[in-house]
């Protein structure tokens, strides 16, 4: 039977420590409050850093080029 649908990939969470500046920690509290404001549901810093890191590099151009790039040459040289 052939499916539409391909295999899901692995969705396992990947735990990840990261220290950031306080001035840094102050910008990510404000983005959660205002994201309250905007939407009536409150979010964590954590919870919200994650999908803003996910838009960011969506959205990366230079990013994805070069990640294409580096998967390619990995590929042919494998």
């Amino acid at each position: 039977m052939t499916l539409r649908l391909d295999k899901l990939p692995d969705r396992t969470p990947v735990r990840m420590s990261i220290a950031v500046d306080p001035d840094l920690a102050v910008a990510l509290t404000d983005y959660a409050e205002i994201y309250r404001q905007a939407y009536g549901v409150e979010e964590k810093a954590e919870v919200l850093i994650p999908a803003m890191l996910e838009h960011f590099l969506r959205q990366d151009a230079g990013f994805k080029r070069a990640r294409k790039a580096l998967h390619a040459n990995a590929s042919s040289e494998g």
